[in-house]
């Protein structure tokens, strides 16, 4: 018996080039597709990442100026405490100056009144004193007289105050009796062994240009009387010696 092989299957496909082309463009598109979608997630991650970077630097920044400002305030502080310290440094400074230049106006009016060389002499008017008064045109004065010629002997009597100046335009003179509206007109009353010190006030006449003040005191006796003129601006800055009486 002879065999005989079946006869072939034939399969029948059709031919569609533009399927196939249709099949390759949209594998290259998905692949693009892909690719975009990549670099978009790149660049997101990107501006995350610096967006982070850069909230955490400015808030970095922000620490650090606060840090300053508060550095700053703290300095300020410093300073203002310095220059307070400072001041009340420099006007305790001005204060013993003062002190010092009022002892040593003390200490020699001492000297001369009991050192074993100074003359002996009988009533002197040793120094005055001026300070202005709140109201205006008022000036309270100091009078110191002294004496050295007996020891332990009073020398009592009255002293009296006079200013010359410039009113005017002329030279004028202001007795006594002139300038004690509320004082004794017969004048200061003193009485003392060594040294005393008389206090009053002057006021002085609208527009009245004070150049000089002269002080006569008188103790009458071995005492005898004194006369003194002192320019108005040494008697404004003269240290005024201890309030004493003796």
């Amino acid at each position: 018996m002879v065999y005989v092989p079946p006869p072939p299957l034939l399969v029948v496909r059709s031919h569609d080039p533009a399927g196939r082309w249709r099949a390759v463009a949209f594998a290259v598109l998905a692949w693009l597709v892909s690719v975009a979608l990549a670099a978009a997630a790149v660049v997101m991650l990107r501006d995350h990442f610096a967006a982070a970077g850069d909230a955490a630097a400015g808030a970095q920044v922000s620490r650090e100026g606060t840090n300053l400002l508060q550095r700053i305030a703290v300095l300020e502080r410093s300073e203002q405490v310095a220059r307070a310290a400072n001041a009340d440094l420099q006007q305790m400074l001005r204060d013993r100056q003062e002190q010092i230049s009022a002892l040593r106006a003390d200490l020699g009016f001492y000297s001369r009144l009991t050192g074993s060389s100074t003359r002996r002499e009988g009533l002197a008017v040793q120094s005055v004193h001026l300070e202005a008064a709140p109201q205006a045109r008022v000036y309270n004065f100091t009078i110191t007289l002294t004496q050295n010629l007996k020891a332990g002997q009073l020398a009592s009597g009255r002293a009296r105050v006079g200013i010359v100046g410039i009113q005017g335009g002329k030279l004028a003179t202001l007795a006594w009796n002139e300038l004690a509206s509320d004082q004794d007109r017969e004048g200061l009353a003193f009485s003392f062994k060594y040294f005393q010190q008389l206090k009053g006030a002057v006021m002085l006449p609208e527009g009245f240009m004070p150049n000089r003040i002269h002080v006569d005191a008188d103790a009458g006796g071995d005492m005898g009387r004194a006369e003194q003129d002192f320019a108005w601006s040494d008697a404004l800055t003269t240290p005024e010696v201890t309030d004493v009486q003796q």
